[in-house]
């Protein structure tokens, strides 16, 4: 399953339940807020019954955290950004 199928997640989205900066250094890129820009990606959660969104904003802390979007992160050394693709096609596992 995607992220894709129990969130909506698309730009300039002030309805969401927080977002992730879409554009900016590789050391800001892909951090979860709660303060909403609409250059960022925003994601709410479509089926609450199968993930909660304070959760997933955890999870997303995570990821930024662990770096993961440094890699998928394209554009220069100073400005480098993310896709809504790249965030809509994170694989969720149930556990």
């Amino acid at each position: 399953m995607k992220l894709s199928d129990v969130a909506t997640i698309k730009t300039n989205f002030p309805d969401a339940d927080f977002w992730i900066v879409r554009r900016g250094s590789l050391k800001t890129v892909g951090e979860p807020s709660y303060t909403f820009n609409p250059e960022s990606i925003g994601v709410k959660v479509t089926r609450p019954d199968l993930v909660l969104s304070r959760y997933l904003y955890y999870c997303f802390l995570h990821l930024h955290q662990s770096k993961v979007w440094e890699p998928v992160a394209t554009g220069s050394l100073s400005l480098v950004n993310i896709k809504v693709s790249d965030v809509k096609n994170i694989v969720l596992e149930p556990r």
